[in-house]
């Protein structure tokens, strides 16, 4: 079975601490037909002076930088847009993966005949130590499951470009990767999981998650601009996020 290539989308905004570590987690991949498309958001820091240390040594690592800060949906929809893979995979510029993640999740798509794929992840602190916990991926999910929460770790998801063409993410400020699974299931019908934790995600202080009311309010501006769903439909919908949530809780995090 052939290599199709895969493109990495990374967006990066003064990651200077954690850049380098990501980057290498991608070149340390078992498969090699890949390329790293990184898109700067001005950064202000040394991360561009990182880049293209990074580019200059390793042609498979493409950057594009910003004049202007635009956030992470124009940053991540422009390494889309000079993305040439058949296959399109994110990696946030603070995240990493294990060295096997792109090889069993390619040969899972192209055996079982996915368009979409995630799985599961295990979590670490700021400074990259383990936490000792694991979120585990659903086996299958599909649109109506996914408009209740989100459960595709987006370091983990991978899409098929050759067969669903390009698909963006709609230019709001934060959670715009929900907004991009909910499109790509809603076109195929479910994304299915490898159950294997194939990816680390560093828990930040700021992150969105970590502060509720927040995490509420950008979960509506998902529902009223990106699906246009109705000011009454959206709160519905803020409900049953809060029920799936904070009660049923189906997606499990594991102690390792």
């Amino acid at each position: 079975m052939h290599e199709p290539l895969v493109s990495v989308i990374t967006p990066t905004y003064n990651t200077e601490a954690f850049i380098s570590e990501t980057i290498d987690s991608v070149r340390a991949q078992s498969y090699t037909n890949w390329e790293m498309v990184i898109v700067d958001d001005a950064s202000s820091d040394a991360t561009v002076d990182i880049l293209k240390k990074y580019a200059a040594s390793d042609s498979r690592i493409k950057v594009h930088i910003l004049e202007t800060n635009s956030g992470a949906a124009i940053a991540r929809n422009t390494a889309i847009e000079n993305a040439s893979g058949d296959y399109i995979a994110f990696l946030d510029a603070d995240d990493l993966w294990k060295p096997e993640k792109l090889t069993k999740q390619i040969a899972f798509m192209q055996e079982k005949d996915i368009a979409v794929c995630f799985s599961s992840y295990e979590l670490m602190d700021e400074q990259g130590k383990s936490l000792g916990k694991m979120i585990k991926a659903l086996p299958k999910v599909n649109f109506s499951k996914m408009l209740k929460s989100n459960y595709v770790g987006n370091l983990t998801g991978i899409y098929n470009a050759e067969k669903l063409g390009k698909v963006y993410m709609p230019n709001i400020r934060k959670r715009q990767d929900w907004a991009l699974w909910l499109t790509l299931i809603k076109k195929v019908g479910f994304a299915y999981s490898l159950e294997e934790p194939l990816a680390k995600y560093r828990v930040r202080e700021n992150s969105i998650s970590s502060n509720k009311l927040n995490l509420l309010k950008y979960n509506y501006t998902i529902y009223r601009k990106a699906l246009k769903f109705g000011a009454f439909k959206s709160s519905l919908y803020l409900i049953r996020f809060l029920i799936e949530h904070f009660f049923i809780k189906p997606q499990q995090t594991i102690q390792l």
